[in-house]
């Protein structure tokens, strides 16, 4: 069995034929937001349905927090503290190293936010997030509401404050930053029960804020999720049939192909060269011959 499609020969390089996939664990609802401990030999993930947060090790599965408040995408800060987007209190959080939580947002100009997605933290300390609707859409992810703000990604500032600063997409979901961070990568899934247009966009950033929105890729099977960037400043997306590697020039590269939906994907590892992989029921990994940027 293959795990790998070539589109491009500088992919032959990154991926090695005797390094499989490996289905880690499995028997979830839907999983998403891995986020790598280096520091504690563990992987942090989010099982949104069953309202918990899981903690992956090589020893196997053992619970993080329960009830999460129905937690999404997760990040570190500069800090290495745990940044995470909570679907049922339509917030983002920072948990303390003593563990209790902090609120970081939970609105905007006197409106509740949607149910923030994904979330990434900037070189300044920014913290950046998406907020679609889809956790607000069913009970299934949270609580069914009213929609009151429009679908956006919104940057908190160190000290606190809170500025929308992309307005002009259907449903901003995954996010990542170039690894000069003088881009800024968004997927955008689109608004549930519609025929929005799916694809993944990229920004400049000029003077801290983004400009310029463009097409910059379409994956050929599902929809753009989660995102993240290597060392190289090469794009790892989700897509319907696995992982795809998309070159900073938009080109696909090739495929890790994976047997579920995937949501979302982050590097971790003892070098940052394992790609750790959440697909629908189960979490996945895969050694690669490149690395994540280097985050806390």
């Amino acid at each position: 069995m293959s795990f790998f499609e070539i589109h491009d020969p500088a992919f032959a390089a990154f991926v090695m034929g005797n390094a499989p996939v490996k289905r880690l664990a499995t028997g979830f609802d839907w999983v998403e937001g891995p986020v790598w401990f280096g520091d504690m030999g563990c992987l942090l993930f989010s099982d949104i349905p069953n309202n918990r947060i899981l903690r992956w090790t090589e020893e196997g599965i053992t619970p993080f927090r329960a009830p999460s408040n129905y937690a999404n995408g997760h990040t570190r800060d500069r800090q290495g503290r745990l940044i995470s987007c909570e679907h049922g209190t339509r917030r983002v959080t920072r948990t303390e190293w003593d563990g209790s939580l902090t609120v970081l947002a939970d609105g905007f100009q006197g409106k509740p936010l949607n149910s923030p997605n994904d979330v990434i933290v900037a070189q300044d300390g920014g913290i950046w997030f998406s907020d679609p609707h889809y956790g607000i859409m069913t009970d299934y992810e949270g609580f069914k509401a009213p929609q009151e703000l429009p679908c956006a990604v919104y940057r908190i500032t160190p000290d606190g404050r809170i500025a929308a600063m992309i307005t002009d997409m259907a449903c901003p979901n995954g996010l990542a930053f170039s690894p000069d961070e003088s881009r800024l990568y968004v997927a955008d899934t689109g608004r549930m029960f519609t025929d929005d247009p799916q694809h993944i966009r990229v920004y400049d950033m000029v003077d801290g804020r983004p400009v310029n929105g463009r097409l910059f890729h379409k994956v050929d099977r599902g929809c753009a999720d989660g995102m993240r960037v290597d060392s190289d400043g090469n794009l790892w997306s989700s897509a319907g049939d696995g992982v795809h590697c998309i070159a900073p020039d938009g080109r696909l590269l090739g495929k890790i192909l994976v047997p579920e939906t995937v949501s979302n994907l982050c590097f971790g590892g003892r070098s940052k060269h394992r790609l750790f992989i959440t697909a629908t029921t189960s979490v996945y990994s895969v050694i690669l011959n490149r690395k994540g940027l280097q985050t806390p």
